[in-house]
This record gives structure tokens, C-alpha cells and sequence, in this order.
């Protein structure tokens, strides 16, 4: 029996997302994009029967921070497979969950007709050359090469929304949406995308029952996790191991004002980077925004999609990061609202065919000189290659250190992986409104007092921990003595005790 010409675009999507997700795997330590080292290390606690805590920090407090359904996933590696080991595994696991849930966009987007009526001169496999773009696009490989939980969110947003468009179980767009919120918290925007697309749609009492319930389950049991073990983080790691709430309550409203302006930088840095002109590069940029928006506000009538888009990007607009790393997790949901807007406008006004032509090879030709120069480049894993060759270097020496030290560092849970010893950040910072501040020495070094820090490990002379560390010796010049040296004004240091 032939297959389908649905089930071959997602099929030949899915490989294709494959071959380049195996040919871009690295050997990068765990631990250089900070994230990945520290879903590492909770995989790491929950195999050795910790719990679900933080193993690098001194007292292990529970982990409040990520949501636990990644780090799970990655607990049998951890279980049986060296650090090295577990990462390969863990890396070619993100590479099949990518390809899977580009796979699955793109079977649903050509069976569906997302894109609109496309007419009988346009292929039906269309929808899927976008989709396969955007999978293998250098930002998503930069994602799934490391151990991020992107592509597992990617996998349930898919099913979330196939199951929500093709009227199936809503058991399964709500269980979908479950774990979706337990992969990241972000995943709540999906699961108010399904509920609205369903109030449109206009669907019984039930249906809502059944989407509502596992996401209100996961969400309670997940609530009552972090309410318990919320206090146990030192409010100076707020930021990187509290909860979610003190990134808002510290910066408040004020990142919209930043982001929203910003929300579309890192998808024309993609298309248009290669337009040196600056009041073209605008006019390109404002187009292909608009374009997109309308197609954004066409996916909203046709699939569940568009409105769990327009709730991810209202938690964007809030949340005080910049939105480039989120974005990669919806690449090609958005690629897709692009071309439907790009086909709608076509269809409606057939004058505009033509420039709608040009400008459609403008932006596939920039995206495939910018993938062209990133392939030649490996630019998915340049910035892992380079801090793994750092700490590489450094790793042996602090290994070297008592069991019982406790390590102020960048990268401390990657420091924690590969030497055991425990380790904590050197580097603290915390919003006041749109303001990024810094510990005052006084500050700093009680912090480093209450961790029990015993030695301080400068892994950059030029990074932000370094400018900390010379306001830190400067206000105590006795506080730090050099233990070791390496080129490059690295440094491990001890810390004197009473000083």
C-alpha cells in the first residue's frame, strides 16, 4: 500500500532533521551553556536516590528551579553511563525528539492544510520545506547538542496540538499539555492555546474537563513542591536556582518594554543578517514582521497553534531574558505562520504575487547563506568547543582539592560532574526593575560565608565574575590567596578564613 503524501513529508522531514541532528553531535562537556549542567546534575541526584535536589550546592536543597520531567528522562543514562557517556546519549535522544516533532509538524501541517487552500498547481508536501528548514536551522542545533529540554517540549507542544486540530481525545491534548508544563513552565501557553482554540470551536463542557484536569493535577503537585522547598535556595541564587516568581518580582513589568521591541531580532538576524544597509535591513525586517503576524492571526482560526503562540509570546514580553533561546523551541510553528501569511496575502490579492515572490527568495536565500556559512563554521557547537577547552584545562587541578572543598566558579555544576567536588557561583546578580545589579563586596563575601566557600576558581579574566572578584579582593585584600595559575589571568584561589 503507497503511502500517503502526508506521511512521506513528515517521514523525509523526520530523517532529514536526523542525519543533521547525528552529523552535528559534539563531545562538549556538560555544563558550558550552565542549564545543561544543572538538568544534568538533578538526573545525576535522582539516580544515585538524592531526589530531586541539587547536588553541587552545599546542604542539597531541593531543586525548585526546572520543572522535573527532563531531568527524569535523563536519569537512566545518568544511572548507568559515565558522564561522557551519558551525555552522548542524552544529546542523541534530543537529536530523535527533534526530528520526531518536526516530523510530526510537518505530517500535520500538509494533512491539515494549515497553510490555507493551496491550489492545484502547489505541491501538497509544501508545508513540510519549511518545517525541515527550520529543524536544522544553527540556533535549534545549538539547543539540541547540548542537554536542554527544548526538543522534548518541542515533541509535546506537537502532540498538544495535533491531538487539539484533528479533534481526537482531548485526554491526550491535556496529558500532552501536563507534561509539556512539567518539561518547562513556559508550557502553560499551551495549554491556554488548546482552551481557547476550543472556546472558539465552541466544544462541550467535557471536552474542557478532560484538557483541564492532568495540566491542573501537574501544576498543583508541582506547586506544592516548589511552596515547600522554595526556601531552602539562599536568596543570592535567586535568580539561578529559585523559583520563577523572583525573576518577576524582582524585575516586575519592566522587561516589556525591552523585549517586545526585540521579540523579532533573532528570526531576522536568520533571514537578514546579510544586509549590510541599515534602512533596508529595517524595511525588510518591519515586512516580514507583518507578514508574520498576519499569519499568525490566520493560524489562530485553524489550529490550536496560533493561540498558544500568542500566550508564549506575552510570557516572553514579560519575563526579564532575552526571548532568542525560547524562540528555537516554536522555529518551525512560526516559519509556518510566516508562510501562511505569505500564501493568504498571495491568494487575495493576486497583484502582489510577484513581489511576494522576490521577497519570499529574499528571505529563503539569507537563511541559506546564513545556514551555509554556520555548517562551514560548526557554529551549533563553537562556543561549547571553546569553554570546554577552558575548563579542560582547569579541571584537573581542581580535582585535586580536598573532598570537602567547596568551589565559588562559573560553570559550577559542570565543575560538580567531572570533579565531585561541591560547587556554587561565583558570579551573582539580581534586577532592580530593567537594571541588572551586582553584589557590593560586603555583600559578596557573606554569601561566600554562608556557602562555606573554601577556594574560588576565576575561570575568565574577562568575564563577568572577574570584575565581581576584583571589587571582592579590593575590598579585602587578605580575603583570597593564590593557590594556582594557569595563562590568561586564571586563577584558583583560597579562601582565608577570619580574614
Amino acid at each position: 500500500m503507497a503511502l500517503a503524501s502526508e506521511v512521506k513529508a513528515g517521514l523525509a522531514t523526520a530523517a532529514g532533521a536526523l542525519v543533521v541532528g547525528l552529523l552535528a553531535l559534539n563531545q562538549a562537556l556538560v555544563g558550558v551553556f550552565y542549564d545543561d549542567g544543572l538538568y544534568a546534575g538533578l538526573a545525576t541526584a535522582l539516580s544515585s536516590g538524592l531526589g530531586y535536589v541539587h547536588p553541587n550546592l552545599p546542604g542539597m536543597p531541593g531543586a525548585v528551579h526546572y520543572p522535573p520531567l527532563y531531568p527524569a528522562l535523563l536519569t537512566p543514562l545518568f544511572a548507568v553511563l559515565s558522564v561522557n557517556g551519558a551525555a552522548i546519549a542524552a544529546k542523541v535522544l534530543n537529536a530523535l525528539l527533534n526530528a520526531g516533532a518536526a516530523g510530526l509538524i510537518a505530517w500535520h501541517a500538509t494533512r491539515t492544510e494549515i497553510l490555507g487552500p493551496l491550489g492545484p498547481r502547489i505541491p501538497r508536501w509544501l508545508p513540510a520545506v519549511p518545517v525541515a528548514a527550520a529543524a536544522v536551522a544553527m540556533p535549534v542545533l545549538a539547543t539540541q547538542t547540548v542537554l536542554f529540554a527544548e526538543p522534548l517540549f518541542a515533541v509535546l507542544l506537537a502532540v498538544a496540538i495535533v491531538a487539539t486540530d484533528r479533534q481526537m481525545s482531548p485526554w491526550i491534548a491535556g496529558a500532552a499539555g501536563a507534561l509539556a508544563l512539567l518539561t518547562r513552565s513556559i508550557g502553560i501557553a499551551v495549554v491556554a492555546g488548546v482552551v481557547c482554540f476550543l472556546l472558539l470551536r465552541r466544544a462541550p463542557v467535557r471536552t474542557f474537563v478532560a484538557v483541564l484536569v492532568p495540566p491542573l493535577v501537574a501544576a498543583l503537585a508541582w506547586g506544592l513542591w516548589v511552596a515547600t522547598h522554595g526556601r531552602q535556595i539562599d536568596p543570592a541564587l535567586a535568580l539561578g536556582y529559585g523559583t520563577y516568581f523572583a525573576h518577576l518580582s524582582q524585575a516586575g513589568l519592566s522587561a516589556i518594554a525591552v523585549n517586545v521591541p526585540d521579540m523579532s531580532r533573532p528570526l531576522e538576524a536568520l533571514t537578514f543578517g546579510w544586509i549590510g544597509v541599515r534602512w533596508a535591513y529595517e524595511i525588510l525586517a518591519t515586512l516580514a514582521l507583518g507578514i508574520g503576524l498576519y499569519g499568525l492571526a490566520l493560524l489562530a482560526r485553524r489550529s490550536a497553534i496560533g493561540f498558544a503562540l500568542i500566550g508564549y509570546f506575552v510570557i516572553l514580553a514579560i519575563w526579564p531574558h532575552p526571548p532568542d533561546r525560547f524562540l528555537w523551541a516554536v522555529l518551525p510553528w512560526l516559519v509556518l505562520a510566516w508562510a501562511a501569511g505569505m500564501l493568504e496575502l498571495a491568494r487575495r490579492w493576486p497583484r502582489l504575487r510577484v513581489p511576494l515572490s522576490v521577497f519570499a527568495c529574499l528571505v529563503a536565500g539569507g537563511y541559506l547563506q546564513y545556514e551555509i556559512r554556520g555548517f562551514r563554521g560548526r557554529w551549533w557547537d563553537a562556543q561549547a568547543r571553546a569553554i570546554s577547552a577552558n575548563f579542560t584545562e582547569l579541571l584537573p587541578v581542581v580535582a585535586t582539592l580536598p573532598d570537602t572543598a567547596v568551589v565559588a566558579t562559573d560553570d559550577e555544576a559542570l565543575v560538580w560532574l567531572y570533579t565531585r567536588r561541591q560547587s556554587v557561583p561565583l558570579y551573582l546578580e539580581s534586577y532592580r526593575g530593567r537594571d541588572l545589579i551586582r553584589p557590593t563586596p560586603a555583600e559578596h563575601r557573606a554569601y561566600l560565608e554562608r556557602m562555606g566557600a573554601t577556594h574560588v576558581l576565576l575561570a575568565s579574566s574577562t568575564s563577568p565574575s572577574a570584575i565581581e572578584l576584583r571589587s571582592l579582593i579590593g575590598a579585602y585584600p587578605t580575603l583570597l590567596s593564590g593557590l594556582y595559575r594557569w595563562s590568561d589571568g586564571r586563577w584558583l584561589f583560597v579562601v582565608n578564613r577570619g580574614h
